[in-house]
C-alpha cells in the first residue's frame, strides 16, 4: 500500500506545533479525503493541491487518496499545509525521493498553477521547526526574508511546486536568504517639534525610561497626540530576541512587508476610539488572531479620546496591562499572545473641551461623568497622570527644545541602570517589577515613603497605587 509523508507546522498564537501529513493511495474511485480536524480553508485545499500538481507537470494518482494530518485532535487552520499535502501525495506515488523530504518541514499555500503563496505565521512556524530539531525548512519565496531571520536551521525558498519537486529529486537548487536587512526609521516625529509643555515632556521622558503607562489630559490642540506619537522615538531599539518576538506577532497578524521583514523599532499602534473588543485584544473565527494590544508589544499603544472608547473595551485591557499577555479561548483552542506595551491615554477635560477652563459650559456632573468613563480599576494601572495647560505666547517662538536623540540617550542610560539593578530577578524596566520585590528586597528610606503612606491612610491611594508610585520614584 503506497504511503507518503511530509511535515508542516500548526501555529496557535505565537506557538507552533509540528504536524505530520500522511498520504495513502488505495483502490477505488478517484477521490480525495482529508481527515484530522481541518477547517474550511484546509478542506478546500483538496482542489487546489490536485490542480497544482497537474499544472506542475506531475500526474495525480488514479485511485482513492486519503490525507491524514496528525495529531488528529489538533484543529488545523488555514492553507499553510498545501505544499506538504502535495509533496506527500507525490511521495506516496513514488514520484519524488523521500531522503530530502524526510528531513524538511515544508510550508506554503498553492495556487492552481503551482505557484507558492505567502501565508501568515511563517516566522513562528520556522522557529517551531528549529526548536523541534528539524534541519531544513522550505518556505514560499516571498517569505524567504522573513524566514531567514531564524538562526540554527537551513531556510530555503521556493517559487513553485515544480521547483520543490526538482529539489527533492536533486535536479535543481532552491533559493537561499541573502542580503542585508533594511534599517527601519524611527516612528513618529521629533520631540523638538513640540512647543512648550515642559512638564509633559518630562513626564514623557520618565515614562520612556521606566516603561510606565501615561495619561495626558487637556483641551484639544494642546499637544497630547504629538507627545504620544513621539514616545516610540525615545525608546531604545529592540533587542534581537524582542525583535523576533514582535515580528512573529506581526507575522500572525499579516502586517509584515517585504521592505521591512524584521521589526527593530518599538511599534506604535493607535486604534480609533470606535474599535471593537476583538480588534483591541484579539479574536476572530477559529483560532484567534492578535489584536492591537499584541501588535503594540514592546512598543506603544495610544488611545486618543480615551473616554469615547467603549467601557467593555477599556476593561478588557486590564488583564493585559497587569500580566503582559493575552489568552483567548476559542472553540479550536487557546491562543496566547504577548502584550507587554506602554499605554498612553489622551482625554479632554470635558465634553465641550474649550481652550480655557473658565470658558467651559459643562455642568459639574457632566465633567465628572465624562472622565468617569475611565474606570477606577483601569486608572489604578496608569502610573503617570499629567494635566496639560495652555502655554504662554512666548513659548511659541522658543527654539531651544531638546531633540529626541538627546532625550533618547538619557532614556537608554536610565534603562541600562534599571536592567543592571533588576537582572538578578529577571526584569528589565522599573514598571515590570512586582510590588513585593520593591517593598521587601529593595525598600526605600522611610522619609521617601512618607507621602505614599500618607496617601494610603487618607484613602487617596490603593495598595496597587502605592506600588505604582514607588516604581515611578525609582525611575524619576
Amino acid at each position: 500500500m503506497p504511503l507518503g509523508r511530509a511535515h508542516s507546522v500548526a501555529v496557535t498564537g505565537v506557538d507552533g506545533q509540528l504536524v505530520e501529513i500522511e498520504a495513502d493511495i488505495g483502490q477505488g474511485l478517484p477521490s480525495v479525503h482529508l481527515v484530522g480536524l481541518p477547517d474550511t480553508a484546509l478542506q478546500e485545499s483538496r482542489n487546489r493541491v490536485r490542480s497544482a500538481v497537474a499544472n506542475s507537470g506531475e500526474k495525480w494518482p488514479d485511485g482513492r487518496v486519503v490525507l491524514a494530518l496528525s495529531p488528529a485532535t489538533l484543529p488545523k487552520v488555514g492553507s499553510v499545509y498545501d505544499l506538504a499535502l502535495a509533496v506527500s501525495v507525490l511521495d506516496a506515488a513514488g514520484a519524488v525521493p523521500s531522503e530530502r523530504l524526510a528531513k524538511a518541514v515544508v510550508l506554503g499555500e498553492l495556487a492552481l498553477d503551482g505557484r507558492l503563496r505567502r501565508v501568515r505565521g511563517i516566522l513562528p512556524a520556522v522557529i517551531a521547526a528549529r526548536n523541534a530539531g528539524w534541519p531544513t525548512v522550505v518556505v514560499p519565496a516571498p517569505a524567504l526574508a522573513e524566514a531567514g531571520l531564524v538562526d540554527g536551521i537551513e531556510v530555503l525558498g521556493a517559487a513553485s511546486l515544480r521547483s520543490v519537486v526538482l529539489w527533492l529529486r536533486g535536479e535543481g537548487p532552491l533559493l537561499e536568504p541573502g542580503g542585508a536587512l533594511p534599517v527601519a526609521a524611527p516612528v513618529g516625529g521629533d520631540l523638538s517639534e513640540v512647543v512648550g509643555q515642559e512638564e509633559a515632556r518630562w513626564a514623557l521622558e520618565v515614562a520612556a525610561a521606566g516603561g510606565h503607562h501615561l495619561l495626558l489630559t487637556g483641551p484639544p490642540g494642546i499637544g497630547k497626540t504629538m507627545l504620544a506619537q513621539r514616545l516610540p522615538g525615545l525608546l531604545p531599539p529592540l533587542s534581537e530576541s524582542e525583535a523576533l518576538e514582535v515580528t512573529a506577532i506581526h507575522s500572525m497578524a499579516g502586517l509584515l512587508t517585504d521592505a521591512h521583514p524584521l521589526i527593530t523599532m518599538p511599534p506604535f499602534v493607535a486604534p480609533h476610539h470606535s474599535t471593537s473588543a476583538t480588534a483591541m485584544v484579539g479574536g476572530g473565527s477559529g483560532l484567534a488572531r492578535p489584536g492591537a494590544v499584541s501588535c503594540a508589544h514592546r512598543g506603544v499603544l495610544f488611545l486618543d479620546e480615551a473616554p469615547e472608547v467603549g467601557s467593555k473595551i477599556l476593561e478588557a485591557m486590564r488583564t493585559p496591562l497587569e500580566e503582559g499577555e493575552v489568552r483567548i479561548a476559542r472553540r479550536d483552542g487557546v491562543a496566547r499572545y504577548p502584550a507587554r506595551f506602554q499605554l498612553v491615554l489622551a482625554a479632554n477635560p470635558c465634553p465641550c473641551a474649550p481652550a480655557r477652563d473658565i470658558d467651559c459650559i459643562c455642568p459639574p456632573m457632566a465633567r465628572r461623568r465624562y472622565l468617569g468613563r475611565l474606570s477606577g480599576p483601569l486608572m489604578d494601572r496608569i502610573d503617570i497622570w499629567v494635566q496639560m495647560r495652555g502655554h504662554a505666547g512666548a513659548s511659541l517662538t522658543a527654539d531651544t527644545a531638546e531633540t529626541s536623540a538627546v532625550v533618547r540617550a538619557r532614556v537608554a542610560e536610565a534603562r541600562a541602570r534599571a536592567k543592571h539593578r533588576w537582572h538578578q530577578v529577571g526584569w528589565t524596566t522599573n514598571a515590570e517589577v512586582p510590588g513585593h520585590l520593591l517593598r521587601q528586597r529593595f525598600p526605600l528610606p522611610p522619609e521617601a515613603l512618607a507621602p505614599v503612606e500618607s496617601g494610603l491612610r487618607l484613602g487617596r491611594l490603593s495598595a496597587r497605587g502605592a506600588d505604582r508610585a514607588i516604581r515611578v520614584a525609582w525611575t524619576s
